[in-house]
């Protein structure tokens, strides 16, 4: 039975070690492929890719970035670990990231009194507009996928709105930019200076606690272990006295706080303001990120990371004469290569354990054989 456990264990080690390889090896396949395509030698493009991606600046940029994307990972993983498809956490992290621009603007309190309130705001607006879609959810039965959707478009709308001169914004000096009221210097996030590479945002380090949060209260506590429960079977949850109503509603409020942050770091590291040109569609890069990290807080900051290297290597290969869309199809091919990848490992790992069962069903049914023919 001991060699059996080790023989099991062994084999679940190399099926999770098979499954990002073969992602990485389809991926690079294909992406090759599709340089070829364009007339472009892909030897040299996969070399510019890890030459500047490895430079101290570009490791700065990947980071700060990350960290974002990060963010909008662990907010989408949060709804995948429920089975809910919340793809709201674009229109979530805006309004949050806005509404929190306003009052960051019209404070005037001490950086650590008013940089807390700006964080608290901007998680209790996403969780807000998120339990929207769990209370639809809960009591009318509306599809997460649908009612998050209308609530992305109500979101871009009320922010068009307000953001306007006489309303919640202003027109700067220059005259050619709408925005919220800048945040005073006393309200910026600190900084770290990397020298000559520039300077890492510490929100890196909010992202890092909500990814240990994250962790602990899945895999460590009673919740998390309820919230993982709803996922897998709402009628198994049910029979064991979870309230699978509450569950919904209370994993779609977490989603929506978390994903109030997304925009803290360009609001409080870098724009100090809410404009037109606040980043959008981080939302849905959230789900391609939760995907490639399989909803695990590690993973994810893989997946973050990973995305980070190739917007910034992608985007300096458009300088060296490749097709600026390359980011785009290289992206969407490593999403799709590690979800199929991960599938077929796990088909093959289920049949695999099928066999050992039907293996020892037949041991067994021989020993009990053998036994009888001996009486």
């Amino acid at each position: 039975m001991n060699k059996l456990t080790q023989r099991i264990d062994k084999e679940r080690l190399i099926l999770a070690i098979a499954a990002p390889l073969l992602a990485i090896v389809a991926a690079i396949v294909v992406t090759t492929l599709v340089i070829l395509a364009t007339g472009k030698n892909p030897g040299a493009a996969f070399s510019d890719m890890l030459t500047y991606g490895t430079a101290s600046d570009s490791q700065v940029y990947i980071l700060n970035k990350a960290t974002t994307y990060y963010l909008a990972g662990v907010s989408v993983a949060i709804g995948f670990r429920m089975n809910l498809f919340n793809i709201g956490v674009d229109g979530q992290y805006r309004i949050a990231a806005f509404f929190a621009a306003v009052l960051g603007g019209a404070l005037t309190t001490p950086g650590w009194i008013s940089i807390p309130l700006i964080i608290l705001c901007a998680m209790a607006t996403g969780a807000l507009w998120a339990a929207i879609a769990g209370v639809l959810k809960v009591t009318r039965g509306v599809s997460e996928v649908i009612s998050t959707i209308m609530l992305n478009s109500i979101a871009t709308a009320i922010i068009a709105y307000l953001l306007q001169p006489g309303k919640l914004a202003e027109l700067q000096s220059g005259g050619t930019v709408i925005s919220t009221k800048p945040l005073p210097q006393s309200s910026y996030f600190f900084q770290i200076d990397t020298g000559a590479a520039g300077e890492l945002w510490g929100f890196i380090v909010i992202a890092v606690v909500v990814g240990i949060a994250y962790w602990f209260v899945l895999g460590r506590t009673r919740f998390g272990f309820d919230l993982r429960t709803v996922g897998q079977s709402e009628s198994a949850a049910a029979a064991s006295g979870v309230s699978v109503k509450k569950m919904i509603a209370t994993s779609m409020v977490i989603s929506g706080a978390v994903a109030g942050l997304i925009g803290m770091p360009t609001l409080l590291n870098d724009s100090h303001q809410f404009s037109n040109d606040f980043p959008t569609g981080i939302g849905f890069t959230g789900i391609a990120i939760a995907l490639l990290g399989r909803n695990n807080p590690v993973g994810i900051a893989l997946g973050a990371l990973l995305w980070g290297f190739l917007e910034r290597t992608t985007n300096h290969l458009e300088f060296e004469g490749y097709d600026k869309e390359i980011l785009g199809v290289i992206q969407g091919v490593i999403v799709l290569c590690v979800v199929i990848a991960y599938e077929l490992v796990r088909r093959y790992g289920l049949r695999r354990q099928q066999q050992r069962v039907g293996a020892e069903l037949a041991a067994q049914a021989a020993a009990t054989t053998k036994k009888q023919e001996v009486a």
